[in-house]
């Protein structure tokens, strides 16, 4: 299926150059021959391209010819000499690069800067509302995730174990040089069973059967390879105190159902309203991405108050997977509304109506993502 994605690469690219980061089949390879067609284009996946550069990465400037001003280079991170290479392109012949990957972790490790300012980070996330458009199916995406291969497929749980076996297991052990392989599989389980909650290394060490600073830097391999984010507590608060600890988020609801080993969602089921907040987290996360909005928080008083997201300092939303939305639903978002230091406060929910009570909108979750990426909430 060919979506349009929303990232405009050739608007980014027309006066500066990009590492485009993120998880594996996001669809960057399939975007970019889609964006530049008539590109100069390097795979380094391919054995021959990797071997010639590995080789002699000098020849990278020899191929390009004085037509060549934006060259494409994907899987940056299997060669990370050759940045090397590219930085003289870019300052000695004004050439523009794309350079993709799954992962900055290989890059950093080795100590490189990414070409010191020379090139802009973007990233891209799996497909959202406003790319599916009318196939967008709130179950679906729930269910199997927005990783554009896993939500077309016709054997959705068959592929979503591939995925995890041979990415999540494999190559991200591999790249992160982790050893013990049943540890960190124990670890992506429980992990997975906490996504959207607050960080307890301690806890979640004691379930995974691996030391506190083991789980610490695994959560720093999935930070790394993009397979996850921090949350960070919203501390703005006067009358209530804030909490301050970070929840943490998979970047995929498929991937975190499969971890979970669970498949066929239920509409109105525990696992319902978790996926549904999981999923709206999704979809802030790349609005903000694709946006540069910075700021994207939770809040959660030490009196057990809290907000499911903060949005750049403006909005508080509130995820609540019902078709009734009751006054005990509001609880938190009226406690954050006495503090009056934003400016929208929001309810998401399977209501089929808008309304507004005491200055809260209780919106439909299609209305909601409509306006969201209108911008009208950031």
């Amino acid at each position: 299926m060919d979506i349009p994605r929303i990232l405009d690469l050739p608007k980014l690219l027309s006066n500066k150059s990009y590492f485009l980061f993120g998880p594996r089949q996001t669809g960057k390879t399939f975007m970019i021959r889609r964006q530049f067609p008539k590109a100069k284009y390097y795979n380094l996946h391919e054995t021959d391209t990797f071997l010639k550069f590995n080789q002699a990465p000098h020849r990278l400037r020899q191929e390009l010819t004085g037509k060549d001003k934006l060259v494409i280079m994907d899987e940056i991170q299997k060669l990370p000499l050759l940045l090397d290479e590219v930085q003289v392109l870019i300052d000695d012949r004004q050439v523009r690069f794309l350079l993709t990957g799954s992962s900055a972790r290989s890059l950093k490790r080795k100590g490189l800067n990414l070409l010191g300012g020379r090139a802009r980070t973007k990233r891209l996330h799996p497909l959202c509302y406003r790319e599916l458009d009318q196939e967008f199916d709130l179950v679906k995406a729930l269910d199997r995730g927005l990783i554009p291969s896993l939500y077309f497929s016709d054997s959705p749980y068959e592929d979503l174990q591939a995925y995890v076996g041979t990415y999540l297991k494999e190559e991200i052990a591999a790249e992160a040089v982790v050893r013990n392989l049943p540890a960190f599989s124990r670890f992506l389980t429980v992990a997975a069973l906490c996504n959207g909650r607050m960080l307890n290394y301690s806890k979640i060490a004691s379930d995974a059967q691996v030391p506190k600073s083991t789980v610490q830097e695994y959560f720093h391999i999935l930070r790394d390879t993009l397979l996850g984010d921090d949350l960070p507590a919203w501390r703005r608060t006067e009358k209530r105190k804030p909490l301050a600890t970070a929840k943490f988020y998979f970047f995929d609801a498929g991937i975190v159902r499969h971890l979970q080993r669970r498949r066929h969602l239920q509409e109105g089921s525990p696992e319902f309203g978790e996926a549904f907040e999981a999923y709206f987290h999704h979809e802030l996360k790349t609005y903000c991405d694709y946006q540069g909005i910075p700021d994207l928080a939770y809040w959660r008083s030490t009196s057990n108050y809290e907000v499911d997201f903060i949005l750049n300092d403006r909005t508080a939303i509130e995820v609540k997977a019902k078709i009734n939305v009751s006054d005990r639903d509001l609880r938190g978002i009226y406690a954050l509304r006495e503090e009056r230091l934003l400016k929208h406060y929001i309810v998401v929910s399977q209501e089929t109506i808008p309304r507004r009570v005491d200055g809260i909108e209780i919106l439909p979750w299609q209305d909601f993502l409509a306006r969201l990426w209108e911008g009208e909430f950031s």
